[in-house]
């Protein structure tokens, strides 16, 4: 009995050197660990751009200007209207920009539809902060006005996109609706 236990111990402990040989340290499997997520963050970040979650506390107050918080559109405005046999890459061009802006109109809209819901007066039957909590919603109200007119000004700017890629002579894949 006493031989078997030595066999065992002798067993074990070569077995524990073989693996203590092969194998990693904590410091390196976490190492590898943050090179593998920084990787796949830096893929996901390449395949979709960031987008930005916008709550309530990011909404402007009613009080601001409106000029402060509206959406520059100078950066999307269209280049003027050129022949397409001008530049091989015209259509392109113009179907990334009319998209773009068929995007920014789809996230306004939502963004719209998000807020709408969000308003809810008090009852009649509040007992507390009933006061405070309908000049919030009168507030969120007043914001779904102010982005009601920007969602109208960049569809007014989309269409005026359209018009002018069908003016250039581009095919209606590009700048149908």
């Amino acid at each position: 009995m006493r031989h078997a236990q030595k066999v065992v111990a002798v067993i074990g402990a070569i077995l524990f050197m073989a693996a203590s040989g092969h194998g990693q340290s904590l410091g390196d499997v976490a190492r590898e660990q943050r090179q593998k997520q920084a990787k796949d963050a830096k893929q996901a970040k390449d395949a979709h751009p960031t987008r930005k979650v916008l709550t309530n506390e990011d909404l402007p107050v009613a009080t601001e200007s409106a000029s402060t918080t509206s959406i520059s559109t100078d950066q999307q405005n269209p280049a003027p209207a050129s022949p397409a046999s001008n530049d091989t890459h015209a259509g392109e061009r113009w179907k990334a920009m009319i998209e773009a802006q068929k995007n920014s109109v789809a996230s306004l809209q939502s963004q719209i539809d998000q807020l709408n819901s969000s308003i809810h007066f008090a009852s009649g039957n509040c007992v507390a902060n009933c006061v405070q909590w309908n000049e919030r919603q009168v507030k969120k109200q007043d914001d779904v006005q102010r982005m009601q007119q920007q969602l109208d000004q960049q569809k007014k700017q989309l269409e005026t996109m359209q018009e002018s890629a069908r003016k250039a002579g581009l095919g209606s894949s590009v700048y149908e609706p």
